[in-house]
C-alpha cells in the first residue's frame, strides 16, 4: 500500500519537477545551469506565457506533494529495512539486478529528497550546484524506479488479488504477523505487535496531511499563508502592497540604496541604445497586470503589477518584437540568477513588464525597486529584481 502511494503520486513529483527544467528556457543563452547534461536535459517545447498561473500550478505541485510524500517515504523505508541488509547481498544474476536497482532507488530517493528539502530552505551545505546534481539524481531515480516497478508488479498484482485490503480493516488484537516466505521482509520471530496495520497507515498519513496543511498556504497565499508554519521563507513581511515573500534582500546581494537612488540609469542595448532615468520611464506608456511571481522553492502569490512594457522597450531600442530576446542584468554581485535571458515570446508578450510598482506602491528595496522584471509564468529567479541593464538582440536557435 505504500509503495502504490508512492507509485501514484512521484511521477507527478517527476513530471512537474522536469516542467520546472523547462520553465527555464535551458535553450537560451545563460539560462542553462546543468551543462554537459546531454539528452537528460532534452525539452518538448519552448516554455509559454499562458496561462500565466501554470508554473505556479506546477511548481508548487512539485514542492507541496514532494514534501506531503515525506512521511510515507520514511515508512516505506522503515517497512523494508530488513531487505536492505539482507545478506549475502547476492544470490544470483536475477537478484544483482534488483539489489543494483534497489540501491539506486534508495539512494535517488533520499538524495531527491534530501537536496530538495535544502533547496526550500536556502541551506546550501552540499559541495555541489544543486540544479545540476537534482536533475541528474533524478534520471537516476526514475531509471531505478522504473526497474523496480518491473521486477515488483506481478507481487503487487498477485498480493491484492488474493488479500485485497481485508487486513487494513484488523484492529491491533487481532493483527497477525505476515506468514513466512520467501521475500526476506518477515521476521522469523516476529514481537508482538504495537500497531495495526491499518494503524501504520493512519500514522503515515497523519504525518502527510500534517505537512500539507502547514505548508500549503505558501503556494495557496492569501490568508492562508498564515497557516503555513512550515515555509521557510516566514509567513509576514510587514504592512501594505510589498508584503509577500522574499528570497534574497537587496543587503544579501550588495544592492545598497545608493545604487539605485537619483543616479540610476535603465541602459537599453538595441540598434538603438538610450539610457532612461526612473523618471523617464514612469513618464512612459504604464500598464498594469495582476499577475503570479511563483518561485522554485514552491512558494507564490498574485499582485498588481504596474511598469512598462518590454516590447515597448525594444521598440525604444530599435528591436523588433515576436523577433527579440533579452538579456536581463542585475546590480547584484554575483550569483547565476544576476543574468538570465528572456525569449522572444516572453518579450512581445503585453503582460511582460519593467515593472516599476506593486500594488499602486513604488516597490520596496528588497523587492527590486527602482524596477524589476515581471513576466507571466515565469520562474520567480527570472523576474530579475535591480535591473540595470536590457540588451535586446534577434533570438538566438
Amino acid at each position: 500500500m505504500l509503495g502504490l502511494i508512492l507509485l501514484a503520486g512521484v511521477p507527478i513529483v517527476a513530471i512537474t519537477g522536469l516542467l520546472s527544467y523547462a520553465a527555464y528556457n535551458p535553450w537560451l543563452p545563460l539560462n542553462d545551469l546543468t551543462p554537459g547534461k546531454g539528452l537528460l536535459g532534452f525539452y518538448l517545447f519552448d516554455w509559454p506565457t499562458s496561462p500565466p498561473w501554470l508554473y505556479r500550478l506546477t511548481q508548487g505541485t512539485h514542492v507541496i506533494l514532494g514534501l506531503t510524500l515525506l512521511p510515507v517515504l520514511l515508512a516505506k523505508l522503515w517497512s523494508v529495512i530488513p531487505k536492505l541488509f539482507a545478506w549475502p547481498p547476492v544470490r544470483s544474476a536475477a537478484q544483482a539486478l534488483e539489489r543494483a536497482s534497489l540501491l539506486l532507488l534508495v539512494g535517488g530517493a533520499v538524495f531527491e529528497f534530501v537536496t530538495g528539502i535544502l533547496n526550500i530552505q536556502l541551506f546550501y551545505v552540499f559541495p555541489f550546484s544543486f540544479y545540476p546534481a537534482h536533475l541528474y539524481g533524478a534520471w537516476i531515480f526514475l531509471g531505478a524506479l522504473a526497474v523496480h516497478v518491473a521486477l515488483k508488479m506481478p507481487r503487487v498484482v498477485s498480493t491484492l488479488r488474493t488479500r485485497g485490503l481485508r487486513d487494513l480493516r484488523t484492529d491491533l488484537a487481532d493483527t497477525r504477523p505476515e506468514p513466512p516466505d520467501t521475500s526476506g521482509l518477515v521476521s522469523p520471530d516476529p514481537a508482538p505487535p504495537t500497531i495495526s496495520r491499518r494503524g501504520l497507515l493512519a500514522f503515515a498519513g497523519g504525518g502527510a496531511l500534517a505537512i500539507f496543511a502547514l505548508s500549503v498556504g505558501q503556494s495557496i497565499d492569501g490568508w492562508l499563508r498564515r497557516t503555513a508554519l512550515l515555509a521557510p521563507h516566514g509567513r509576514a513581511y510587514g504592512t501594505g502592497p510589498n508584503d509577500f515573500q522574499i528570497n534574497k534582500t537587496a543587503a544579501s546581494v550588495g544592492v545598497v540604496a545608493a545604487q539605485t537612488g537619483a543616479a540610476w540609469r535603465l541602459e537599453v542595448m538595441g540598434p538603438r541604445p538610450v539610457r532612461l532615468s526612473r523618471a523617464d520611464l514612469l513618464a512612459m506608456p504604464l500598464y498594469t497586470y495582476a499577475l503570479p511571481i511563483a518561485c522554485v522553492e514552491g512558494w507564490s502569490t498574485q499582485r498588481d503589477w504596474t511598469g512598462v512594457r518590454l516590447a515597448d522597450l525594444a521598440r525604444l531600442a530599435g528591436a523588433a518584437p515576436g523577433h527579440t530576446q533579452v538579456v536581463v542584468r542585475s546590480l547584484q554581485r554575483g550569483g547565476v540568477f544576476s543574468r538570465v535571458t528572456l525569449s522572444a515570446t516572453q518579450v512581445a508578450d503585453p503582460r511582460s513588464l519593467l515593472a516599476l510598482r506593486v500594488g499602486g506602491a513604488d516597490l520596496s528595496l528588497d523587492h527590486g525597486y527602482p524596477a524589476r522584471i515581471i513576466v507571466p509564468n515565469a520562474p520567480g529567479v527570472h523576474n530579475t529584481k535591480w535591473v540595470r541593464m536590457l540588451e535586446f538582440s534577434p533570438e538566438t536557435a
